[in-house]
């Protein structure tokens, strides 16, 4: 087992020095050294506890010693090239496509959510055998050039945006084109794609697929309209195109009423295919894409052998199933389901208090606090969402991030074993932190304003 030789000096001073450093640190100015963790909570080098609001990819809780339990006997037992037969990958793929409708039956096992979505957007340009992709404004789908491509957050920053990739409105009714007070913004949203469907029709180019977020998080914990997806679907599929719902950071009971966040959308939604990934191995890597018998078909008949040495081991498999079992033993999506809504109706008395709070949104245990500057003008509050952030882990040792495309929107997706207690201390931190900032706020503006009187007495 590895030690803990260096102090967290020597540590940092070897990661600047040997890891590239676009590879960013959270609280990078003054970084947490982890050295163990358990459950919700992780330990620094000090033994000093912290919350974890942050790490959604430890699912089910960190260390969880049914998870490495079952890791350690199939380690010890066997891990080999998975292009060997054994029972663990099918019983793996069985179960998950218990959770699944009926016509996302045919797997493919990788190794992260990068690795599934690059493997999605091969699937629907075979099956289509068209090239273009709409994706969502400010969606992340991954860090390979072919998902930096299709990810707005990230290739705008780049070289820009190809012209086989289209950009649809974010689905946002708090801040977006079509807001709450819209009789349906589903399908107003979703008219937004059709009308891009045939600006690319007019271009004589052709949509192999719509792929997004089934909750985007990048984009700042949005909660999709309802009948959104739907109405897209039967867009794109006239258009000959497929829909892939990303549920790299949503699936395995994060929302708590049900499995997949798409299944939010109603009984009457299913996508064509459907990537999977972080919270599925509860730190290890393991990711999935599921799909149906006709784009699975399509794909072995490009007479291409598809092959992933790691993808579904025994090893992964086993930690996969032990996961499902966790969620299942002990009931996580019910307690999504409780804690994330205490947790939002905590964060929404927290608005009737302080004017920053633009907005409370979210499902299970996900959820986002949107901070702003003006409610009327809705202005992203970015210096006060970090300094909420900076102010938890230093005053508070809770750990939370912000997301959005002004990194104005406090997050929560933490591990599905938070607990109410977790919800109430949280909340009660960030109420004392919004508190004394904006005390200090009125106290710097009424001294501006005495100053002001001042210099206008001298003048008179």
């Amino acid at each position: 087992m590895a030690q803990d030789t260096f102090s967290k000096e020597e540590t940092l001073a070897m990661r600047r020095r040997l890891i590239g450093h676009s590879c960013r640190l959270f609280y990078s100015d003054d970084p947490v050294k982890i050295i163990r963790a358990r459950g919700q909570y992780l330990y620094d080098e000090h033994g000093k506890r912290y919350l974890d609001c942050i790490s959604n990819v430890q699912h089910v809780g960190h260390c969880h010693p049914s998870i490495t339990e079952v890791a350690a006997a199939q380690m010890d037992l066997l891990n080999i090239n998975t292009r060997f037969l054994h029972d663990n990958m099918v019983q793996y793929a069985d179960r998950l496509a218990a959770s699944l409708p009926d016509k996302l039956c045919i797997f493919y096992f990788v190794n992260s959510g990068s690795e599934a979505n690059d493997l999605a957007l091969r699937l629907a340009q075979q099956y289509t055998q068209h090239q273009d992709v709409i994706v969502l404004d400010h969606a992340y789908h991954g860090h390979l050039m072919s998902l930096i491509d299709i990810s707005p957050y990230k290739f705008r920053k780049l070289s820009g945006q190809k012209e086989w990739v289209h950009v649809a409105p974010l689905p946002d009714t708090y801040r977006g084109l079509y807001r709450e007070d819209h009789p349906n913004p589903g399908d107003a949203y979703a008219d937004t794609v059709k009308d891009l469907i045939d600006e690319v029709h007019s271009k004589g180019r052709k949509i192999s697929a719509f792929f997004a977020e089934s909750l985007p998080s990048v984009g700042g914990q949005i909660i999709m309209p309802q009948g959104y997806s739907t109405k897209v679907a039967e867009y794109v599929h006239s258009a000959g195109g497929v829909f892939v719902a990303d549920e790299v950071q949503t699936g395995f009971g994060r929302v708590g009423t049900h499995f997949w966040a798409f299944q939010l959308q109603g009984e009457g939604f299913c996508p064509d295919i459907v990537t999977m990934g972080k919270p599925m191995g509860n730190g290890h890597p393991l990711a999935c894409v599921a799909t149906t018998v006709e784009i699975a078909g399509a794909f072995t008949a490009n007479g291409v052998e598809y092959f992933n040495t790691f993808g579904g081991n025994p090893v992964s498999c086993a930690i996969g199933l032990a996961v499902l079992d966790v969620i299942e033993k002990e009931d996580l999506r019910r307690n999504a389901t409780k804690v994330g809504a205490h947790l939002k109706q905590l964060l929404t008395q927290l608005q009737t208090r302080h004017d920053i709070i633009g907005h409370v949104r979210g499902i299970g245990l996900f959820v986002g606090l949107e901070l702003v500057t003006d409610r009327r003008t809705r202005a992203p509050a970015t210096k006060t969402a970090a300094e909420v952030v900076k102010r938890l882990k230093e005053q508070d040792r809770i750990c939370v991030s912000t997301d959005g495309p002004w990194e104005n929107v406090v997050k929560f997706k933490p591990p599905m074993c938070f607990s109410i207690q977790d919800a109430d201390l949280v909340v009660r931190c960030i109420d004392r932190i919004i508190t004394v900032s904006s005390e200090r706020g009125c106290t710097l503006l009424h001294l501006q304003a005495c100053v002001q009187l001042n210099n206008t007495s001298k003048a008179t």
